[in-house]
């Protein structure tokens, strides 16, 4: 299973912010990193992310930009895959 995940790890965060555009932020994503699985929505204030990719630091970094970021959770799937503490 470990050999079968592509992106190894599940990013998920909220962003309380002004004006998000639900559109506009599953675009920049998409678009400027790597993975697969992403879920976002979003009012003009808060946004929820999913993404599974292989370096959620970026996408905490830019997300950081447009507000405060909080309920961070980043779970790695492979050790889960493996039966350990993700």
């Amino acid at each position: 299973m470990a050999d079968e995940i592509e992106f190894r790890y599940d990013t998920q965060l909220l962003i309380d912010g002004e004006n998000i555009d639900e559109d506009e932020l599953d675009s920049y994503i998409r678009g400027h990193f790597v993975g697969d699985s992403l879920l976002v929505i979003a009012d003009e204030d808060t946004a929820k992310i999913h993404f599974h990719t292989n370096e959620p630091w970026k996408i905490l970094e830019y997300c950081s930009t447009l507000g405060e970021i909080y309920d961070i959770v980043v779970e790695d799937m492979v050790r889960q895959s493996k039966g350990l503490h993700g």
